[in-house]
């Protein structure tokens, strides 16, 4: 048995309808400090929020991570600061890779926004390099 509506290219909702969606970024700091933490997963936040037009009542949840490097602070804390005090949050280790940008902080965004806005990736400071391909992230 097929279930035809599975093969449809358009999603059974129309319009312009609010759908979920992700976006991702990333931003890095000199050292591991708590206050640098802070601020630049601070100014990665809203950055995130100002280019995609969104306020924390659309956000349904961020999930932050770090390299091995950094643990004087949770990013999450930044979060909250900015007012992100009812969306839920995680806060995670990056995979460990050999070569890979050091004393970074990466976000997963999730939210809700009309079906014709595309996601626009943020990355910051020397994160730039992660996503070269992303030029209007920068």
């Amino acid at each position: 048995m097929t279930n035809d509506s599975a093969n449809d290219a358009e999603p059974s909702w129309s319009g312009n309808e609010p759908r979920l969606f992700a976006l991702r970024g990333a931003t890095t700091v000199k050292a591991d400090d708590r206050d640098q933490i802070i601020e630049a997963t601070e100014e990665l936040v809203v950055e995130a929020l100002k280019r995609n037009d969104l306020t924390p009542a659309a956000l349904v949840s961020c999930i932050f991570t770090c390299t091995n490097d950094l643990n004087a602070e949770f990013p999450a804390v930044a979060a909250r600061n900015i007012g992100l005090n009812s969306v839920p949050l995680l806060c995670a280790r990056e995979i460990d890779v050999p070569g890979s940008l050091p004393l970074a902080i990466r976000i997963l965004l999730h939210y809700y926004a009309p079906a014709d806005h595309e996601p626009k990736h943020v990355y910051l400071r020397d994160a730039v390099t992660l996503r070269t391909d992303l030029t209007a992230a920068q």
